[in-house]
């Protein structure tokens, strides 16, 4: 499945990615369905070639540069900034590190699965709502068409630490990269220590896309756009959690260091969506209610864009008092076109369960988790913002004591390391960009 080293995958799924991008591909997407089911390599490479020679409507509504000049000129000047009380910081890093890590596992068995499977499934596990890991039952229920992969070791009571993960790989590598380079890091650094520190097979997506274009020579920003359908995907957002923990109360400097690590794979609305997700957890962490932290990470996102108009609704229907029932129907309604894996959906499921999830950490992952799409990533940011607004006293020791407290990675060099030390070497890091040290 969206194999980046298969015609079959990269034609069919390009046409996907331009038909959600304002190109008329309706009727190439399905030749190259047919083509791909049929093994008809030529008749994918003539899709492909006519693909490439589309243009967009006219009629499209939406101006989304990727040049990073450009992004920055299309935003209003920024707010204010919030006071910094940075005696709360170290707690609110760990409770950052903390939700991360125990919502991507609560998400992840049912990655992929619509919201109506999800529903079935956590039903039959009487878990509807859902109250902590999710079981791994013997058969599935009816209406449930499968299980990802990783549900045998991360259903409950099957792991003694948090399961490995791309989510939570890409945040300790964010680490790793500030531990390394600070401020001085470029888009080329980071493609260096990807082939050095990350597997190509624990890569997806977009961001395997640009793997292999990197190993095939190609240079940012090229490996983000050739043969990378994936490109406005959730990659990217979920790479960046961690320039926001190192620049709280700093919205900008997080999402510009998130636009630098963004470029290598994505373009438009990918790139936005690492922005926003930086600058959300740096307003995390010098706020007291989510509805603030999503307020200041819209700041960053082209206001002309898909992202941004999305999230401006969502704000919109919280303000006008709209219920969470009623932002699921929407989002469902207005942006379920989109894949299961791409920005904009998820996105906007990660800012209606924190403004839905009543200062409860459960209820808040539950909401993400039971919208269904890509469970993990949106439950792992959700948790992400959850322990930066409250720190890691609200989130159930109940959850915590099965992980131990100690992190799967397949990022060299990381696996085993405990949450706790995380935790310190982010403060650490802070710290040294304040300074302007090395960390």
């Amino acid at each position: 499945m969206h194999d980046v080293l298969d015609p079959r995958d990269l034609v069919p799924d390009e046409a996907e990615q331009l038909l959600s991008s304002g190109y008329a591909a309706g009727e190439l997407l399905d030749a190259a369905r047919r083509a791909a089911a049929a093994d008809d390599l030529a008749e994918l490479a003539s899709i492909a070639e006519a693909l490439a020679a589309l243009r967009r409507s006219t009629s499209w509504d939406y101006d989304e540069p990727s040049d990073a000049e450009e992004i920055w000129a299309a935003l209003a000047p920024p707010s204010p900034a919030r006071p910094v009380l940075a005696e709360q910081l170290p707690r609110r890093l760990a409770g950052a590190w903390l939700g991360r890590c125990v919502a991507n596992t609560m998400g992840k068995p049912v990655e992929g699965l619509t919201r109506d499977e999800v529903a079935v499934y956590l039903r039959a596990v009487g878990q509807w709502p859902q109250t902590g890991f999710i079981p791994l039952l013997d058969e599935l229920p009816a209406g449930v068409s499968h299980l990802h992969e990783s549900a045998p070791y991360a259903a409950a009571g099957r792991f003694d630490a948090i399961p490995r993960d791309d989510d939570l790989d890409w945040t300790i590598l964010g680490l790793h990269l500030l531990e390394t380079y600070g401020r001085g890091l470029t888009t080329a650094d980071i493609a260096h220590e990807w082939l050095d520190r990350i597997p190509f097979t624990q890569t997806f997506t977009a961001e395997r896309a640009a793997y292999r274009n990197l190993v095939r020579g190609l240079r940012p920003p090229h490996t983000a756009t050739h043969d990378n359908p994936y490109r406005e995907w959730i990659g990217a957002l979920i790479r960046t959690d961690v320039y926001g923990y190192v620049q709280p109360g700093k919205p900008r400097t997080a999402a510009r260091m998130a636009l630098t690590d963004a470029v290598l794979s994505h373009t438009a609305n990918g790139i936005y969506g690492a922005m926003w997700s930086a600058a959300l957890v740096a307003e995390a962490l010098v706020s007291t209610e989510p509805i603030d932290a999503l307020r200041g990470a819209l700041s960053v996102v082209p206001p002309r864009s898909r992202l941004h108009r999305s999230q401006a609704e969502l704000l919109r229907m919280a303000e006008r008092g709209a219920g969470g029932e009623t932002a699921q129907h929407w989002i469902d309604g207005e942006l379920g076109g989109y894949n299961w894996v791409h920005t904009v959906n998820n996105a906007a499921i990660i800012a209606a369960a924190l403004l839905w999830g009543e200062g409860d950490f459960v209820r808040s992952v539950g909401l993400a988790v039971g919208a269904g799409r890509d469970t993990d990533s949106t439950a792992a940011t959700v948790g992400s913002v959850f322990g930066a607004l409250h720190g890691p006293d609200a989130i159930p020791g109940r959850l915590v004591e099965p992980t131990g407290g100690v992190v799967r990675s397949a990022v060299r060099g990381f696996d085993r390391i405990t949450v706790t030390e995380l935790a310190a070497r982010t403060e650490a890091v802070r710290i040294a960009l304040e300074q302007d040290v090395p960390a």
